[in-house]
This record gives structure tokens, sequence and C-alpha cells, in this order.
């Protein structure tokens, strides 16, 4: 039985500089699948990062753990082989210039939450070391689509608290228990909540994970499938800045999770 569910996704990429070449055509929503249409012309040589639309929240720095969907194909026959959409789960892209490179850098650093931002070039730099999937070789030219939903700081948490601790007195057949009521907006179902977390075992309360040891915020969908059911029990109704210990009878765990934000539900 696999105890935690929520997982930090950190992935890498390389750098370059733009030159002309035929580009893609972007359309749909942000915050749903995009739809990529490929010309049959070349594309450029090299990493090419163009902004599709701008977002009017925070801009993201240096630093930050930014959090995006994101949708990878390949040029040559137009196949997503890796796409947040759907999983439900967006990736959390930790900035400390240390495992993502200069293209990945290039395309999520100061944009504002809410951002669309493409980024074509070939595999050997916009995978950089992280390996290739079979069939793709380190030539290909990928076309990448970023919805950025925001950056937060690796340490981010509620104003003026301490690090959260399951309550003593709570088994998993318990109810959710609200420990710090939020004021901010209320968090609907089939949105995507930034959290911070940590999980422990019962009854022995064994530390089994937590966002700031995996590097920060991470965002999840609350629909069946991308969450525990747990957690959809528990958070949706919940208002930002709320802190709320979740027991977990499947997983025999306790999760105590601060809602930093929410994000608009998914688009279909």
């Amino acid at each position: 039985m696999r105890l935690i569910w929520p997982a930090l996704l950190v992935l890498a990429a390389s750098c370059g500089v733009a030159d002309d070449g035929a580009m893609p055509v972007v359309t749909g929503a942000f915050g749903s699948k995009p739809v990529v249409t490929i010309p049959k012309a070349a594309p450029a040589r090299v990493p090419r990062v163009t902004v599709l639309s701008e977002g009017a929240g925070r801009r993201t720095a240096p630093g930050d753990v930014v959090l995006a969907d994101v949708d990878i194909r390949r040029w040559s026959d137009g196949r997503s082989y890796l796409s947040t959409y759907d999983a439900h789960q967006p990736a959390s892209v930790v900035l400390d210039g240390r495992l993502v490179a200069e293209t990945w850098r290039d395309s999520l650093i100061g944009r504002p939450a809410g951002s669309r931002v493409m980024l074509v070039g070939p595999a050997a730099k916009a995978l950089g070391p992280e390996p290739r999937p079979d069939g793709v070789s380190p030539s290909d030219t990928l076309v990448v689509v970023f919805d950025v939903l925001g950056g937060y700081p690796p340490d981010a948490r509620l104003v003026g608290r301490t690090l959260p601790a399951p309550p003593a007195d709570l088994a998993p057949a318990d109810p959710p228990r609200v420990l710090i009521d939020g004021s901010g907006p209320p968090v609907a179902a089939g949105s995507k909540v930034v959290v911070q977390y940590a999980a422990t075992s019962w009854p022995d309360r064994r530390a089994l994970d937590s966002s700031y040891r995996r590097g920060g915020p991470a965002a999840y969908t609350l629909r069946p499938g991308a969450v525990p059911d747990a957690w959809l029990d528990a958070l949706v109704g919940q208002h930002v800045g709320a802190r709320v210990a979740v027991p977990d009878r499947t997983s025999q765990a306790v999760y105590v999770i601060d809602v930093l934000d929410a994000l608009a539900q998914e688009q279909a």
C-alpha cells in the first residue's frame, strides 16, 4: 500500500539563444490542456521562448518554487508524451540554480502568475539530463507549453505560524480537524490548491513525508484520483489560510495541511 500520495515533481532543462524559424500555434484557455498545431516547415535550430499570454499575478523570482502545468510534445508527430493536465497534478519546478537549467529558467523566471509560455528546442536542450522517452533522440525538436500558476518561496507558510504538527490525540478514524481558520477565498471542488503539508504515521507518529523536506509548496487538483479522498473531504469548503489536520484511514496516516492559495478550477 502506498502511504504517501503527494510528491514533488522536479523537472530539469538546459539553455540556448533564439533564432528565426517556424513556430507552432497554441490555442485554448489558460488552465486547459493546450491545442498545439505544428507547422510543416522546419523549426528553429536553437531553443526559443515565446510568451503566449501574460498573467496579472505576482512575478516568479530566482529561488522560487514555480508551480506550473506542463505539456511536452514532439515536433515531428505532435505526440504529447508528458502532460500534467492529464495527471491533474501541476509540476513543482525548483528554481534554485541547481536542478533547472537555462531554457526552463528563461521560460519561467520573471513570469506573472497566469502566464502561458512556450519553449521550442531540441530534446538535448529542452530536457537537459533527464532520461529521454523511448523514440526521442537528442536532436528531436520538442514543444513545451507552460501555464504558470505561481511562484512561492520554498519555506512559504502561514504568516506567523510555526511548522505544522499533528495533534497528539488525532487518529485515522477521526474526522478532519481545523487547527487554524482561514480568512481567504473558499476552496472549491475541482480547483487547484497550493499547500505545504507534513504527514506522520499512526500510531507511532513517525514522519513519513513533508513538502518542506521535498523542497517547498506543491499544487494539487481537488478531484477524485488526483489526491487522497480524505483530502477532498477535508479541504473543499475551507478558506485560504487554513491549517487542517486530515486523518486518512486508507494509509493510516495523519496529514497536517496549510492551504496557502487556491487557484481557478480546471478548464475543460
